[in-house]
């Protein structure tokens, strides 16, 4: 399986509470660092991001979670939440695999926890037959994730407003890596949809200035 994964992200790459979240234990974990600008992204979601996110997810064969994500994802979409919806619908009928140490009984059929060497099971996954292993969210096991170079496609979900606080998707001191832009998309509320390829270390001048 190819593994893609998904981003909500602000134009000064902050992933952290682009939606607000109720749930306890989940929206205090959020608020995490002093976080309080919550809920920066739905004001900026239109019918053609809907859709893009929509037919992400029905192109999926597996989803893989960080736990956080997991636990947030099973309290609504694994509740039942909106009956028919597309993305409820490809969430409930196919494979979970959750990346934790501490999660024993996932509650939400279809799970299998990855509790060993992660890069292992990841790369074992990806040998597997099939289409596409998604990651939605997920922020800390996709920095692993990217350590490990085992991202084969990111998308991100660029919406056009500056946070000025909170987590960002990617670390200030980290893994480089090449992309190759595959498709790129504009929403009427200024979403730009980014799809890349990646392509192992990028390339850097050479010689004197």
């Amino acid at each position: 399986m190819r593994l893609k994964t998904v981003t909500n992200i602000s134009v000064d790459g902050v992933t952290q509470g682009h939606r607000r979240i109720e749930a306890a234990g989940a929206a205090d974990e959020e608020a995490r660092g002093g976080f309080e600008r919550f809920g920066w992204a739905p004001p900026l979601l239109d019918d053609e991001a809907s859709a893009f996110i929509s037919e992400t997810f029905r192109r999926a064969d597996a989803f893989l979670f960080g736990r956080r994500t997991y636990e947030i994802f099973a309290d609504s979409w694994g509740a039942g939440m909106d009956p028919g919806n597309p993305v409820g619908e490809a969430l409930n009928t196919r494979p979970k695999y959750v990346a934790s140490t501490t999660l024993t009984d996932p509650r939400w059929p279809g799970t299998t926890v990855l509790s060993g060497d992660l890069p292992d099971a990841v790369a074992a996954l990806k040998a597997e037959p099939g289409g596409e292993l998604q990651v939605w969210g997920s922020g800390t096991l996709i920095r692993t994730l990217l350590a490990h170079r085992l991202i084969d496609e990111l998308v991100l979900l660029t919406y056009p407003v500056v946070i000025g606080q909170g987590t960002r998707l990617f670390p200030a001191a980290g893994p480089d890596l090449g992309l190759e832009l595959t498709d790129l998309r504009s929403t009427p509320k200024g979403l730009t949809i980014h799809t890349y390829r990646t392509t192992g270390r990028p390339r850097y001048e050479t010689g004197a200035p």
